[in-house]
């Protein structure tokens, strides 16, 4: 689900701290950015409450838990069944993420696999949902840029600074 919150560059100070150092505290936060730590605490509660900030869960690794396999499912589905069909996705605990496309697939479907004949299976529950009308999948072979927000967060936080800067030579 999307946030309902826009990041400005004191909220980017504080998320670079806080990849940084994922465990810290909000007094160290707060001596990090130089910033109050009720300004860090009211900061991160607004992230939080308005979605910004994802669960502690995706920092997990699949492979960690037995599903070193990875693949991507391109699904084609009947349109007026998308919501059956992503509902049913959700069901399925090898799923790990679902997007919608334009173009050559209706849906993109992230999934792990414990090996070659659990991926199999689980390509054949998806195709077993209502509403699927075909599937292409595609295994990862490597993971060459893992999932990351810090060099945005980062250009945020420098534009800020840039900002400041520009302002105290005028």
């Amino acid at each position: 689900m999307p946030s309902t919150h826009t990041v400005d560059q004191i909220d980017a100070r504080i998320l670079l701290a806080l990849a940084d150092a994922p465990r810290a505290t909000v007094l160290a936060l707060a001596a990090d950015t130089g910033l109050s730590r009720n300004t860090v605490q009211a900061r991160l509660n607004k992230l939080e409450m308005s979605g910004a900030l994802r669960s502690f869960e995706r920092r997990i690794v699949p492979s960690t838990l037995g599903y070193p396999l990875q693949a991507f499912v391109l699904t084609h589905v009947t349109q007026r069944k998308l919501t059956a069909v992503s509902a049913a996705l959700a069901e399925i605990p090898e799923v790990l993420e679902v997007h919608g496309l334009t173009g050559v697939a209706d849906l993109l479907v992230h999934v792990v696999a414990r090996d070659a004949d659990d991926l199999y299976r689980i390509a054949g529950q998806i195709l077993d949902i209502k509403g699927v009308k075909r599937t292409n999948t595609a295994l990862v072979m490597r993971e060459l840029v893992d999932y990351r927000i810090q060099p945005l967060v980062a250009a945020l936080a420098a534009s800020s600074q840039e900002s400041r800067d520009d302002s105290a030579t005028r």
